[in-house]
């Protein structure tokens, strides 16, 4: 197998003890390790076609990965295969006339905002962990992160692919144009479907001037009900503000002593804003989402936008250290039943003698619900987590708003698993690319290896 795939790639990117760091990924904590036959690092997508292609002529399966910085097990292999992408690192093109490039999959989130930044334009998703991951898993996944209330998630910003797909094909679809109705949505179809379908080699990205001014708004509430009723008069007010997050009571008790400025006794939920544009345009905007959000808070801030931000990206680190680690799940509910999944979260926590807490992206109704265990006693966590992605199914929301279903979650997936089935069979009709993920083993196609 080694000499096989080194006359791909050549013999020093193949290796037949692949390292421990790339059989896991941010679930570690939660016992999930994979095991690999082989780690195949290609240089180019021809490469990587080349590879699916032996894959597919041997029966062998082949997980791909990015940066290793995924919550739902997506990336970690299942035997066979393991194709890291991360060297695939060229940007093909840079337009910031046309506010667009081009970059391959193993370009990470942290390069492709540089690039833009550095030529006046914006690249707007900003899932986390920007310097280690990489653009190709954040489609895989369709990514998400605070400021997808406004700009929307990862695959927003995708108008083209260059895909490897069985039996060996690389594929592109879409392009530099902005419209393209002529055939089925394929790109959609292989934005968020992790690896399952084929491997992402390289992307068009679509840009955006940079706005002018960022301003935020901070409030504080006595109660959940309070705070999340404060977010709803927001988009009734018809305010876009680009970033609109919530931290309840459990969350503030890890992170609110860094928290810039302080932080008002009794403050139960903490709401965030962000107003960004033209100078003018942000201050107007800020000004409307402090009024709005003054009814019934116990107070309203203006912080530095650098300050908060830093402090925001910390809260994650802050809630684990707390009890030495966590299990964190990004269930997503209709926006007026956020305050009861909030409130219900630390219910199931009880229940289960965990100390458990909430943060994440109100606006999109996006919650990160995180139960509080040691690293090593993470199991104990798990029948928490199947309960919480019952209650978001109850409440007609959905077991991932952004982190996608890997293998954590597919057993618990839901809807018209059927359609789902077909499509994998359809374009993967051997069950090869990335097995035993995104779907329950009853329905996908039987996984070899």
């Amino acid at each position: 197998m080694r000499a096989e795939l080194a006359a791909i790639v050549g013999p020093e990117h193949v290796t037949a003890d692949p390292p421990p760091h790339y059989l896991r990924d941010a679930t570690e904590a939660r016992g999930l390790q994979g095991h690999a036959d082989v780690l195949v690092l290609p240089g180019d997508a021809e490469e990587v076609a080349a590879v699916l292609a032996w894959c597919y002529e041997r029966g062998v399966p082949l997980t791909p990965r990015g940066g290793g910085t995924g919550f739902a097990g997506g990336a970690v292999p299942q035997g066979g295969v393991l194709l890291s992408l991360e060297r695939l690192r060229r940007v093909r093109s840079l337009e910031p006339q046309r506010w667009r490039m081009e970059v391959e999959a193993g370009v990470t989130t942290a390069d492709v905002r540089r690039l833009a930044r550095e030529h006046g334009l914006l690249f707007p998703p900003d899932p986390g962990a920007a310097e280690q991951s990489q653009i190709g898993g954040n489609i895989a996944t369709n990514a998400g992160g605070p400021h997808a209330f406004k700009y929307g998630v990862t695959g927003h910003w995708v108008t083209g692919l260059e895909v490897a797909m069985a039996p060996g094909e690389l594929v592109r679809v879409g392009g530099p144009v902005r419209k393209d109705v002529a055939g089925y949505d394929l790109r959609s179809l292989l934005v968020g479907s992790e690896g399952t379908l084929g491997v992402i080699c390289s992307a068009w990205l679509r840009l955006l001037p940079a706005p002018e001014a960022t301003l935020p708004v901070v409030a504080a509430y006595a109660s959940v009900a309070a705070g999340c009723a404060a977010i709803e008069r927001v988009l009734a007010a018809g305010l876009v503000p680009a970033a609109l997050e919530y931290l309840d009571a459990g969350t503030l008790a890890a992170a609110a002593a860094s928290f810039p400025g302080g932080l008002p006794d009794g403050c139960e939920l903490l709401v965030l804003a962000e107003a960004d544009g033209s100078r003018a345009e942000a201050a107007r905007v800020a000004g409307e989402l402090a009024e709005v959000l003054a009814e019934g808070a116990l107070a309203v801030e203006r912080p530095d936008p650098a300050a908060l931000w830093r402090w925001r990206d910390g809260v994650s680190i802050a809630v684990t250290t707390r009890r030495g680690g966590k299990v964190s799940e990004d269930i997503v509910v209709p926006l007026e039943r956020l305050g009861e999944a909030i409130e219900r979260t630390v219910e199931i926590g009880r229940r289960h003698g965990l100390e458990a807490c909430s943060w994440g992206h109100a606006g999109d109704g996006n919650l990160h619900s995180t139960f509080l265990v040691p690293a090593a006693e993470a199991e104990r966590a798990e029948p928490a987590a199947a309960e919480l992605f019952e209650l978001a199914l109850e409440l007609g929301g959905s077991i991932s708003g952004e982190h996608g279903v890997g293998a954590v979650k597919r057993a618990h997936q839901r809807g018209p698993l059927h359609l789902h089935a077909a499509i994998k069979a359809a374009l993967d009709p051997k069950g090869l690319l990335n097995p035993r993920k995104k779907l329950p083993d009853d329905i996908a196609p039987p996984a070899a290896g």
